[in-house]
């Protein structure tokens, strides 16, 4: 096993993240083939059933089966995240490298619009082209993807520069690398521990996004499975079935604090600086002594 994957499963943020995102992953793979029940099967004398043996988490408020339509909405949830999350690596490294590789007339005005657009919260982006292009599901992962990616420019940006000052680039550079070679073999893995817990970031906020917006009818179009979608038809019920909520909401903060915690444990796994050094046993001192 390697060295990081060990460190990784390690910590119990690791595990858990491991084990919840996993979950989430397979569930959505489980979806494509099987459900406990139609996505499309409605029977109103079943609605608001308890959990039991034909429906383990019991149904909705049109007697929709519960799991289901759980199942189903980790789709969406796994399809918003890691396009949101592609997009926000493509836009932020892109830009982190351009202001940082770049000369100084060229980089500067860059990093000034990247300033500009930091200013504009990200949520609030996706809503407004949602209200103008309407609610759809590309819309929330363009907007998300973009919005982050930009934040990700400004982070990464100074640990790009660091790696650059590093002795190893210089002699590379001296040695005869281009500053795409540069880029490929040193600068992205060097600065991949930060990529990779801002990049965690952006899954979550996708995700938090898209049930925002579902949940206010700008994001998943009626009909398709989703689980901020699923909260909002549910929450008009909360005073006749308070639990209708529960399994929804209870997905979607899961799944937003594994993401976190697996992308802290992630750079700290990836990061030789943060690893745990072993003991020294007392033999061992005794002979350094």
């Amino acid at each position: 096993m390697n060295t990081w994957v060990r460190e990784l499963l390690r910590r119990p943020a690791g595990r858990f993240g491991t084990v919840v995102v996993g979950a989430v992953f397979g569930a959505a793979l489980l979806s494509l083939f099987w459900t406990p029940h139609d996505l499309l099967q409605q029977d109103i004398a079943e609605r608001w059933r308890g959990p039991g043996q034909q429906h383990w988490l019991g149904t909705d408020q049109i007697g929709r089966d519960t799991l289901s339509w759980l199942l189903a909405g980790s789709r969406t949830t796994v399809l918003v995240a890691t396009w949101a999350t592609l997009i926000a690596a493509a836009v932020g490294i892109a830009l982190a490298a351009l202001t940082a590789l770049s000369p100084r007339w060229l980089a500067e005005p860059v990093i000034v619009v990247v300033d500009i657009l930091i200013a504009f919260p990200v949520l609030l982006i996706a809503m407004l082209l949602a209200a103008a292009f309407g609610g759809s599901l590309s819309v929330v992962v363009t907007a998300v993807g973009v919005g982050v990616g930009v934040n990700i420019a400004r982070v990464v940006r100074p640990e790009i520069r660091r790696v650059l000052a590093s002795d190893y680039v210089l002699a590379a550079r001296a040695g005869g690398v281009g500053p795409g070679g540069v880029l490929a073999r040193h600068v992205i893995p060097g600065a991949g521990p930060v990529v990779i817990v801002q990049l965690s970031y952006v899954a979550a906020i996708a995700i938090l996004a898209e049930a925002s917006l579902s949940y206010l009818g700008y994001g998943a179009p009626p009909g398709t499975p989703s689980w901020g979608r699923s909260l909002s038809e549910s929450q008009q019920y909360i005073s006749v079935q308070p639990a209708s909520v529960l399994w929804p909401g209870l997905a979607i903060a899961l799944t937003v604090l594994a993401i976190t915690l697996l992308g802290d444990a992630l750079r700290e796994a990836l990061d030789p600086r943060l690893r745990r050094r072993p003991a020294v046993r007392p033999a061992a001192k005794e002979a350094a002594t």
